[in-house]
């Protein structure tokens, strides 16, 4: 049987909980493409020497998960997304060079124009919980449609002052005792830690200050209802959850990998959905 003529790969370690192949595989399928995708768990002293070999591996190009984006960006070219958010998700190669990017800007952005059209006119500010890489993410990609004050609530204040001396004064660093306040003014909160994740702690923020009609992202995907998320839609606020974020931020890869650029479809949605919920 001859090898598929297009192969691509998540990365990570561990990475065999990744639902990466069953999204990427479900477009393979539908768009009827010669291609593969796969994991290789590779171990932080493997990464760059897989990864700086990913021709010789069969490989056109890779998702990086933890704990792995910082050396996916530090051993690439990075594009204007993965320079400002500092870290890599996605890998491709173009003339024999290895290129990165972040598509955790565009996925988190593109779930919230799905089931909040319009959200980006409706509030010039946001808060964000979380300083990391995925709360970088979201910063940046905040700043790109135009919101004003982005309020980055941390555990560790240091770590809110990084984020706005990456991107300037429109991030306000802030501690969780300012947290009611703060959401009293905006209509736009998005998780960007791992708490409410299955594991860890419960994310315990109460809503009632923020104004009607609010609008609450969460980077978490397991559960796909996040105990923030079910306080949210009680109030009736619209919401977006970690699998919208995979979907979305899985699209530009597919498109440098195998030349189609895929659609997200409730079908795909419940199939990972299952997945999820079945653990």
């Amino acid at each position: 049987m001859s090898k598929p003529a297009r192969a691509a790969c998540v990365i990570g370690w561990p990475a065999k909980q990744s639902r990466s192949p069953k999204l990427h595989g479900y477009w393979i399928r539908k768009y009827g493409i010669d291609g593969d995708y796969r994991i290789e768990e590779r171990r932080p002293e493997e990464f760059a020497a897989f990864v700086t070999n990913l021709a010789g591996h069969g490989y056109v190009g890779a998702n990086v998960t933890m704990p792995h984006k910082d050396a996916a960006y530090a051993l690439s070219e990075p594009d204007e997304r993965a320079r400002a958010v500092g870290a890599a998700n996605t890998l491709w190669l173009a003339g024999g060079r290895l290129k990165s990017t972040n598509t955790d800007v565009e996925g988190f952005i593109a779930a919230l124009d799905e089931r909040a059209p319009g959200w980006d006119k409706e509030t010039d500010s946001a808060v964000v919980l979380g300083a990391g890489g995925a709360g970088r993410a979201i910063v940046y990609g905040f700043l790109t449609r135009g919101i004003k004050i982005i309020h980055v609530v941390n555990r560790t204040l240091a770590k809110a002052e990084e984020m706005r001396q990456r991107f300037g004064p429109a991030v306000r660093p802030a501690t969780w005792e300012e947290l009611p306040r703060l959401l009293a003014a905006t209509r736009l909160l998005s998780n960007a830690t791992s708490l409410g994740m299955a594991g860890k702690d419960a994310m315990t923020v109460d809503l009632a200050p923020m104004p009607a009609g609010g609008i609450v992202g969460d980077a978490v995907n397991v559960p796909l209802v996040t105990p923030l998320l079910e306080a949210a839609r009680h109030r009736g606020f619209r919401t977006t959850n970690g699998l919208d974020m995979l979907l979305h931020q899985a699209v530009r890869g597919f498109e440098l990998w195998f030349g189609v650029r895929p659609e997200v479809t409730e079908e795909l949605r419940a199939q990972l959905a299952a997945d999820i919920a079945k653990g």
